[in-house]
């Protein structure tokens, strides 16, 4: 893995007011899934809607690519001598059997733990124990890599077991795993939910379906997701099926768009993304950040919560709509108080009708 850094600016520049976090999710607010507010940009144009009208905005051929990545009860609490109780988030396990960690000291904390540093123990459920070795990746400031004992399998024998689901502190109550679980998880291994998924229902992927689109899977394994400012995107695992490959390549060749549901699928997608627009089949590991100097070259539009001031995910939508219409869409949803973070409002970003489908530096940023 290559060693990345994000461009200074990243996105619009807004203030998110402390009303428009979501503090639980939309059933808490008297919401089904899929009733959440849809604000739909393309071009100049942006329409408001309500998620379950999302097939409505979507065509015959065009293909929806979602996560299949469940999450994982990926917090758990520790003790350190000398320091007290802190909060492990068990961000991915590595090809060792080592896991990467974030420590945060517990209650409602905005960053990781001042006192960690390598050779720290921690003490866990269970018997089990953790160990800081080194940042992770080198030039991290808060995760580390951690080797962990007195389990033999971290996620069945301890997450499952004595783990809950990683909150932040603008969710004032704890809610169960499967608030932050979407019809698409199938394979265990998000430290984070996948949220831009977890508006659909069976119901709207059989409305989908009867309308000539059709939804196809890929797999990232999402890390926590509390960046420091300008701290790039953190590796992470993905995996392209062969046969999602070529049904988006044959789709995309008779005219048909390609629709990511969430960062994380337009992240593994354009990582298996060559320079002419094809996607390639693969398995490993993701260290790609999207911008102007990387522009989307497979995803003409992608459906996406929305993203704290700052973050890294904002200069990925900018490289598949180009800035204007991100701009313009976080201006209208700021005006008209749609809600934010994982459990808020959702967004479906288009490329305007004419745009090229690869965008270059200066188009993204003219």
């Amino acid at each position: 893995m290559t060693e990345v850094r994000v461009e200074a600016a990243a996105g619009p520049d807004f203030v998110l007011p402390d009303r428009l976090e979501a503090s639980g999710p939309p059933e808490s607010r008297g919401q089904l899934r899929d009733t959440v507010r849809l604000l739909v940009a393309e071009g100049e144009r942006v329409e408001h809607a309500r998620f379950h009208e999302l097939p409505r905005y979507l065509r015959a051929g065009d293909v929806v690519v979602v996560n299949t990545s469940a999450t994982l009860a990926a917090a758990v609490d520790g003790t350190v001598d000398g320091v007290g109780p802190v909060v492990v988030h068990f961000s991915m396990p590595l090809d060792d059997g080592a896991w990467v960690v974030e420590v945060r000291a517990p209650g409602p904390v905005t960053g990781p733990l001042d006192d960690a540093a390598a050779g720290m123990r921690i003490r866990l459920p269970l018997s089990a124990e953790a160990t800081l070795r080194e940042p992770w990746p080198r030039t991290s400031i808060r995760l580390w890599r951690a080797e962990i004992d007195g389990v033999a399998d971290v996620a069945r024998d301890l997450l499952a077991v004595a783990g809950r689901p990683i909150t932040y502190a603008y969710v004032r109550e704890r809610w169960p795993l499967p608030y932050y679980q979407t019809i698409f998880g199938r394979d265990r291994g998000s430290a984070e939910m996948a949220s831009a998924a977890r508006p659909f229902t069976h119901t709207m992927i059989t409305e989908l379906a009867v309308s000539g689109v059709v939804v196809a899977p890929v797999l990232l394994h999402t890390s926590v997701s509390s960046a420091e400012p300008g701290e790039p995107p953190i590796p992470e695992r993905y995996e392209i099926p062969e046969w999602t490959a070529r049904l988006i390549n044959d789709r995309r060749a008779a005219g048909g768009r390609v629709i990511a549901v969430g960062t994380t699928v337009t992240r593994a997608l354009e990582t298996g993304a060559t320079e002419r627009g094809t996607v390639v089949a693969g398995a490993g590991w993701t260290d790609l950040v999207l911008s102007a100097r990387r522009p989307a070259r497979v995803v003409d539009g992608l459906v996406t919560g929305w993203h704290a001031p700052g973050a890294s995910h904002l200069m990925l939508l900018e490289s598949v709509v180009g800035p204007a219409v991100v701009r313009r869409a976080y201006e209208a949803a700021l005006e008209e108080g749609y809600l934010w973070h994982e459990f808020g409002d959702s967004a479906l970003l288009l490329r305007a009708k004419g745009q090229l489908a690869r965008l270059t530096p200066t188009a993204v940023r003219g």
